[in-house]
């Protein structure tokens, strides 16, 4: 599981400000496969942390990947309610 902020124009949907990475778009949060292979997608605006979108992620994941039970991920993920 990972994120990345990108640019996004003015025009249309939703949009923020990623301070850590300097970026006013947009951020996906990717869920892949040990071999790359993207398994679910979910993009929001650049404010939005990589905790806040992992959850959206997990709940999404629930329903269509009931045997998931370990993730891999880096330090923005950190947390202890993150882990529960």
């Amino acid at each position: 599981m990972d994120s990345q902020s990108v640019r996004a124009t003015e025009r249309g949907g939703l949009h923020g400000y990623d301070g850590g990475k300097k970026v006013s778009g947009i951020k996906r949060h990717l869920l892949v496969d040990t071999r790359g292979t993207v398994l679910l997608t979910c993009v929001s605006p650049a404010n939005v942390g990589d905790r806040d979108g992992a959850a959206v992620l997990f709940s999404r994941a629930a329903e269509n990947f009931p045997r998931l039970r370990h993730v891999w991920a880096d330090q923005g993920y950190r947390g202890t309610d993150f882990h529960a």
